[in-house]
């Protein structure tokens, strides 16, 4: 028997061992530890770039460490090497646009706004086919968004 009052449980809030942060995400992340490059995007500052690696990726956020503070609320843009080879023999990079969350010292955390894959070709006027699609290729990449249907 209680005495009338109702007793409401908390659920306790995930806390990351790696970074110590209350974990609020709704999206599963997966370890993946891969080198990128970065760029901050707008700021006013100038243009600012560095490196850094991933902790960990989901299709909501990024957890990376970066060779330097990145600013709460900046925009980025991650330049990912990526550990498949298209045909077996091409490079690809994911890129990733989206929001800093969070950072403490050289970590910080940022969302997925939009993503795309990128690859690196392997000639002049060559030809790069992706899921049956058939891109133009460039000196500096061929480009495709997942899902994407180009004409």
């Amino acid at each position: 028997m209680h005495d009338g009052l109702v007793k409401t449980m908390r659920r306790p809030v995930p806390v990351s061992l790696e970074t110590g942060w209350n974990d609020r995400r709704t999206k599963f992340r997966f370890e993946i530890r891969r080198d990128f490059r970065y760029k901050v995007l707008g700021g006013g500052k100038g243009p600012q770039a560095g490196e850094g690696s991933t902790l960990n990726m989901g299709s909501g956020g990024v957890a990376f460490h970066a060779d330097k503070h990145l600013a709460p609320g900046s925009f980025v843009e991650l330049s990912i090497s990526w550990p498949a080879l298209l045909d077996g023999v091409r490079a690809m990079r994911l890129y990733i646009f989206g929001r800093v969350l969070r950072a403490r010292g050289h970590r910080a955390a940022c969302t997925v706004d939009r993503y795309e894959f990128r690859v690196q070709s392997a000639a002049r006027n060559s030809t790069v086919a992706v899921d049956g699609v058939v891109l133009p290729s460039t000196t500096e990449s061929a480009r495709f968004r997942p899902g994407a249907v180009r004409a």
